[in-house]
């Protein structure tokens, strides 16, 4: 069987500086570091943190006082930033940059008076941190169908955000309908989906067009993962989501000639690899990767953790 890996898969700039983070906190102050919810969506990450001494808390409740503390890739509300500051914990925050991106540009329109429409996925970390961080009413809306139902005037000035991770086609949808609604309409396009998410769209609609079926290495609850998985299946052939090689199942390839796989932002290569391993149990197998975008972005770290050696000045001073 011919495996087809589409280029670029897998982690982007701001998944791998999130990851450091964590990885030089360790380093800087000895374990454990405690981590606001799954730093990265991905459970291979998180084990792999956890074996170094990171633990993973859903809320600030559940880390001691003075334990050094540090806010996931998704952002995090100001309201958790707060509380952080209330207590005196040494934070390092691990919020992708493209994702603070997004929070200037809503704290820049609720300056101007807009109303605030977010696109994005109800209950999706990065939402949540995303609506936290506005000091204002925004409204969530997911698909076209949502901008009809907005409580507001049509004559209303309006400015919309959306979450980073987000199908391309299917936002460019929601922004029509949102201009074709609102005469005064403002907003970033799709500018805001994070270049790491357009490169992978962009990656698998190739793929698709070279295989009979395409393997997603993802976590269920990684967004631009299940992106990846519903733009493979739109271009008209099967595809399949899988957290690791153990859940792939060898009769989705029963007639499959030409199979491609690529990864969520999120997904370590090492599960890319462990599924071409197992893949190779049962066949041959001719790997080859597509040419693709070559991606040169890189985050620097927070100041406190480029020299791992450098430790905290005060405590209740904010680390990153």
């Amino acid at each position: 069987m011919r495996v087809i890996m589409a280029s670029p898969r897998g982690f982007c700039a701001g998944v791998e500086r999130a990851i450091a983070i964590v990885e030089q906190a360790i380093e800087a102050h000895d374990a454990p570091v405690y981590v606001r919810h799954e730093i990265v969506h991905n459970a291979r990450v998180v084990k792999d943190l956890e074996a170094q001494g990171a633990i993973f808390v859903e809320e600030l409740h559940q880390i001691p006082d003075g334990a050094v503390t540090i806010f996931s890739a998704h952002g995090v509300p100001a309201s958790v930033e707060a509380e952080a500051e209330r207590r005196a914990l040494p934070v390092y925050d691990a919020t992708c940059p493209l994702v603070s991106k997004v929070h200037n540009h809503g704290l820049r329109f609720a300056r101007e008076g807009r109303n605030i429409v977010l696109i994005g996925h109800a209950g999706h970390a990065e939402v949540e941190g995303t609506l936290g961080q506005i000091p204002a009413p925004v409204h969530l809306v997911a698909t076209p169908e949502n901008v009809g139902a907005l409580p507001l005037a049509d004559d209303a000035p309006v400015a919309y955000l959306t979450q980073t991770t987000l199908s391309v086609d299917e936002t460019r949808a929601v922004i029509a309908a949102l201009h074709a609604r609102f005469a005064d309409c403002v907003g970033p396009d799709v500018a805001d989906i994070c270049y790491a998410t357009q490169n992978r769209q962009t990656a698998v609609r190739a793929l698709a067009e070279r295989v009979d079926a395409i393997i997603v290495v993802g976590a269920a609850n990684s967004s631009n993962s299940t992106r990846l998985a519903e733009i493979a299946r739109s271009c008209g052939v099967p595809a399949w989501l899988v957290s690791d090689a153990e859940a792939f199942d060898p009769a989705w390839l029963n007639g499959i000639m030409r199979l491609g796989i690529t990864a969520g932002a999120s997904a370590p290569d090492v599960l890319v690899q462990e599924l071409i391993a197992r893949l190779g149990q049962s066949r041959d197998l001719s790997v080859s990767e597509l040419d693709g975008i070559r991606e040169n972005v890189s985050f620097s770290l927070p100041p406190a953790l480029r020299r791992p050696s450098q430790r905290f000045g005060p405590r209740t001073a904010r680390a990153g």
